[in-house]
């Protein structure tokens, strides 16, 4: 898939999370606000396994959907909080503690929130990858 925006990447990846029972899922739009990334997406697992599954999960399928590999990753010893970073994608993958303690979402509420029904739309399609 060559010609796809940094919307339907983190649509995907968020249609990836939700499929695989994450938690509070949030696509924040901070093109306008962080010269780093177009979107940060955050997610709350339940368990360090689930953390841990999620983050392997969203990296096999993103390589086998986009041929993408994360650019930066960086990943807990005890999986409380994973972080990977495609560019212009990066996905937080956090237990509800560390989700509730760093507040990403307070701290960028300047950004926009790419509403659900909109990446669900943007990644009606993902089912034909699988």
């Amino acid at each position: 898939m060559k010609n796809f925006t940094s919307e339907k990447l983190a649509s995907v990846m968020a249609r990836i999370l939700d499929d695989n029972k994450a938690k509070d899922i949030v696509i924040l739009n901070v093109s306008n606000v962080c010269s780093l990334s177009d979107y940060f997406i955050i997610a709350t697992g339940t368990s360090t396994s689930q953390i841990r599954g999620l983050t392997e999960i969203l990296r096999k399928k993103i390589k086998d959907i986009f041929k993408r590999i994360p650019i930066g990753e960086e990943t807990e010893r005890q999986s409380k909080w994973n972080l990977l970073d495609y560019g212009e994608v990066v996905v937080h993958i956090m237990d509800e503690k560390q989700r509730e303690i760093y507040k990403i979402e307070k701290f960028w509420s300047h950004a926009l929130i790419l509403e659900r029904e909109v990446w669900e739309e943007n990644s009606r399609e993902y089912s034909l990858y699988e």
